[in-house]
């Protein structure tokens, strides 16, 4: 199994450009929206994030049954589902403002209990080091998949208007990235975290953490570029016909990256030391013709294995 840990939410999005124009919710969270990708593409997935009793709450529940997602901690809470303010630049590119809930209502010994006995990857959410006592119970929960046999991967996802206690922040965030195996983040993230630094050194810097194998870094409308210890490559987008929007693409690119890495059997610790030039760049290529099915659609939707097979076919 591939669990996500982390926030579900449901993102409030303007139906039109106009400045007081009405929002519609629709069911988000990167973690979740990886794991449903995840489950899409042909995965046992599961998803380790409390869900509200809230008639939200019943909206995120219907595409993680749709996916097959197994939802890892059963009970639901009295905590309002977390919400997301979307807002979209001229190119569709999406930023939003949070108001925290049910994401944070679990205790050590619930996400303890809900974590399965064996996995085969366990990925920490953007949200997880954001707050110091949710970070230490998360930090438990990856060493404990650690313990049971799980690579750890980390969407960095920067989320700067939540962020109270920038060098806390950044000091829990580093203790994750050291336990990580792949370290996944966007530009923005690096632009925020290492501004100093060209992306390729800032990669390389990663890659010195103790457990970091693989670092992928995706570029906007540039593509994505990928570094090993062994090789780096980049590719660019896939462009749908019909654009939508990016909600949910890094998420997608990030489900189609582990599902490529899990089928060329080096998803797993040292494993990834030597993928080389080739292989990182068909990983990337993977990801991307995910995700780029994901833009044509409004909203995170992403692609069946089917669909992403017809279009590999059609490259």
């Amino acid at each position: 199994m591939f669990v996500v840990g982390g926030e579900s939410l449901v993102d409030l999005v303007p139906v039109s450009n106009a400045p007081d124009a009405d929002r519609q919710a629709l069911p988000g969270g990167s973690p979740m929206n990886c794991a449903i990708a995840i489950a899409k593409l042909g995965n046992k997935s599961g998803f380790m994030c409390p869900i509200s009793q809230d008639e939200y709450g019943d909206m995120l529940l219907k595409p993680l049954a749709a996916a097959g997602v197994e939802v890892l901690v059963k009970e639901r809470v009295a905590a309002p589902t977390t919400k997301a303010i979307v807002s979209f630049n001229e190119k569709m590119q999406a930023s939003y403002v949070f108001e925290r809930g049910a994401d944070r209502a679990f205790t050590r010994d619930s996400l303890l209990k809900a974590l399965p006995s064996t996995l085969e990857l366990f990925q920490i959410g953007g949200f997880c080091p954001i707050l110091a006592e949710d970070a230490v119970v998360w930090d438990e929960v990856v060493k404990s998949a650690i313990g049971r046999g799980a690579t750890i991967s980390i969407d960095i996802n920067v989320r700067e208007k939540l962020v109270d206690d920038e060098a806390g922040y950044r000091q829990r965030l580093s203790r994750f990235l050291d336990l990580a195996h792949i370290i996944k983040l966007s530009e923005e993230d690096h632009d925020w975290l290492s501004p100093g630094l060209s992306i390729e050194e800032h990669a390389k810097e990663l890659l010195s953490r103790p457990n970091s194998e693989l670092v992928v870094v995706t570029l906007g409308e540039g593509g994505s570029i990928a570094f090993s210890h062994a090789g780096h490559a980049k590719a660019p987008i896939y462009s749908p016909p019909v654009f939508g929007d990016t909600v949910g693409a890094g998420d997608s690119l990030m489900a189609g990256i582990l599902t490529w890495l899990y089928e060329a059997d080096v998803l797993k610790a040292h494993s990834l030391l030597s993928l080389n030039d080739e292989q990182l760049e068909d990983m990337l290529e993977f990801g991307a013709v995910v995700a780029g099915i994901n833009c044509g659609r409004t909203g995170c939707q992403p692609p069946t294995r089917s669909e992403v097979e017809q279009v590999m076919s059609e490259l």
